[in-house]
């Protein structure tokens, strides 16, 4: 119960943040859109180093220390962190170049040419980068589940939790332009709530793989991080930075980073 419950916490976050649609007339404000593009970024950068990269590093180190010094067990942690890092960051933009997307806040297409309309591309986008999100719930509670000392299934339940909050303000930015754009409420309620359902079925297919995957757990930790990394340096961070009130982003960031961070120390 507790796995189907972290599985679908994310799921309900974008869901919650694309209800937005039924609460507000007007498209978003510009002040409302930093604010959550920044704290969503602050999250998301918060789980993939709290909860991902130092678990993968302290994994390493802890096997490692049984064959070898302490202190050469600690150099060699750091290396399966790094290439599981890469590859995220590499899967992600080639994902990023060959699939038809639109970045939020703009009506710029990127990756391969295609005819889909302006939202099926918006729903494209979202999905990359719900991707790495859903793959991040899986593998935390992959290795909750194998008994890894340094994941436990609080600490899996704060990353599920870190990404649910996380949802919350992606699904408005998502739902909110669709209903700028001339579809009904509901219709743009069910597409935002739509875009967070490739993570659960992400996180399902981790899961199903994880006796396959836990010879290279550490490597999946950061690839997971790596690709989470690379939605808020390619898409976050550019958004909320551009033009007016980008103060209010990077105070969106600092909360939703000490957020995160506090309910990793916490319930890890």
């Amino acid at each position: 119960m507790t796995l189907i419950i972290g599985l679908l916490i994310p799921l309900l976050g974008t869901m919650l943040g694309s209800a937005f649609v039924f609460l507000m007339r007007d498209e978003m404000s510009a002040r409302l859109q930093k604010s959550l593009l920044g704290f969503a970024s602050g999250v998301m950068v918060a789980a993939s180093v709290w909860s991902l990269l130092i678990p993968a590093m302290e994994m390493v180190s802890m096997h490692n220390s049984e064959c070898i010094m302490h202190n050469e067990a600690g150099a060699w942690s750091v290396v399966p962190a790094a290439v599981g890092f890469l590859l995220g960051m590499g899967f992600l933009l080639l994902i990023d170049e060959l699939t038809p997307h639109l970045h939020i806040g703009t009506d710029k297409p990127e990756g391969m040419r295609s005819h889909l309309s302006k939202t099926a591309m918006l729903a494209l986008a979202v999905t990359i980068h719900n991707l790495p999100e859903g793959m991040a719930v899986g593998v935390v509670f992959a290795g909750a589940n194998s008994g890894a000392t340094y994941i436990s299934l609080t600490s899996a339940l704060a990353v599920s939790l870190g990404i649910a909050i996380q949802n919350i303000p992606e699904g408005a930015i998502i739902s909110m332009p669709m209903r700028a754009a001339g579809n009904s409420r509901w219709r743009s309620f069910l597409l935002g709530s739509l875009s967070g359902a490739v993570e659960p079925v992400g996180a399902i297919a981790v899961l199903l793989l994880a006796s396959l995957l836990m010879p290279v757990l550490p490597y999946m930790l950061a690839f997971a991080a790596g690709a989470m990394f690379y939605v808020v340096v390619e898409e976050l961070i550019p958004e909320a930075s551009e033009g007016k009130h980008s103060n209010l982003s990077t105070i969106g960031f600092a909360i939703g980073f000490v957020l995160m961070m506090v309910l990793d120390v916490v319930m890890g």
